[in-house]
């Protein structure tokens, strides 16, 4: 029963649907041929009703016509079906030729046309399964992400302790800083930004580009102060005003780069940081020279798993998600529709 309730709403429906086939077919064939034959046959026919259906819409479809490769789609599926039937008329006939008459039937032409006709409508069933399968997974997506963000609403608001009196103390240490040390003042100021991005900006479902631009410009203007030898960081971005996404969505990269891609002891630390319109997608990527010796002091994270899982929820799989070694540097690049 706990594997049934843990099965996605999807699934459940699938497994319903089946049973519910099987047992109209056994129950139509069990007053003439038995119930040992009418078993055997409902659950081979339910087999290869399987097979045509899921055949399409976890192979064929998203492998040919999903990928615009629309004329071998067109050429595969009459011969993917026509094996399909006649595998499924030989093996029937072997069987009630075997196992359930004294007089076998010779396999006919008739016999196997009758086997062949249903299949097409089998096939015009699958893109129903499809849609269907593609609903009850949209519904699920839908409510994962309403807890997702209802769990990340509640934690926030766990973390805002008298978040307005922390924003006042800090103006005031500003202004007492700013006349005696203007460079902490601007740290201070930062910070404030940052503390205000997560109080006012991150509940929201979409953020405006250049405010998250900003937040990863005062995130790193802070990591700096704890580089002894300091960075060499170029952060470019070439992205148009107007465009949103939702916030902290690049922030992974940038914080994974300074937990395990800085050497504090050498000179020689290299970062790209990259963000840019390309055609309807916004392109994201970072590069960072690796350490000589493997920073130890930051256990590995989830960082990446929780990212990958969070896009999944946002974009479906529109989206794409690399990360890798090449040389002496470390590569990451996000790409999501805008």
């Amino acid at each position: 029963m706990q594997l049934i309730s843990r099965m996605p709403a999807a699934v459940k429906v699938q497994w319903v649907l089946w049973v519910a086939v099987f047992l109209m077919m056994f129950f139509t064939m069990l007053p003439e041929d038995g119930f040992w034959q009418a078993a055997v046959f409902s659950l081979l026919n339910i087999l290869f009703y399987a097979l045509v259906i899921y055949g399409n819409i976890s192979w064929l479809y998203p492998r040919y016509y999903l990928k615009k490769r629309i004329w071998v789609y067109v050429i595969t599926v009459p011969l993917f079906l026509l094996a399909a039937g006649s595998i499924r008329g030989i093996l029937l006939t072997w069987i009630y030729n075997t196992w359930f008459t004294t007089h076998p039937e010779p396999l006919t032409t008739a016999i196997m046309l009758r086997y062949l006709t249903g299949i097409p409508l089998l096939f015009l069933m699958s893109f129903i399964m499809r849609m269907a399968i593609v609903y009850f997974e949209l519904k699920a997506q839908a409510a994962a992400l309403v807890l997702q963000n209802t769990r990340t609403e509640l934690n926030l608001l766990k973390s805002q302790v008298q978040p307005h009196f922390l924003f006042n103390t800090l103006n005031n240490i500003y202004y007492e800083a700013y006349l005696e040390a203007p460079r902490t003042a601007a740290l201070i100021e930062r910070l404030s930004d940052i503390m205000r991005y997560f109080v006012d900006e991150s509940p929201k479902d979409q953020v405006d580009i250049s405010t998250e631009i900003k937040f990863l410009e005062n995130y790193i203007a802070l990591e700096r102060i704890r580089i002894r030898h300091g960075i060499d960081l170029q952060f470019t971005s070439e992205v148009p005003g107007g465009c949103t996404i939702p916030p902290m969505l690049l922030m992974t990269f940038v914080e994974n780069i300074f937990k395990h891609g800085i050497d504090k002891t050498s000179m020689q630390n290299h970062i790209d940081i990259s963000l840019v319109k390309q055609d309807n997608a916004l392109l994201f990527t970072t590069r960072n020279s690796l350490p000589g010796q493997p920073v130890h002091n930051h256990p590995g994270g989830s960082g990446i798993d929780n990212l990958r899982k969070r896009l999944t929820l946002l974009y479906g799989g529109n989206f794409t998600l690399q990360t890798g070694k090449s040389g002496n540097y470390f590569t990451a690049l996000l790409s999501v529709p805008l």
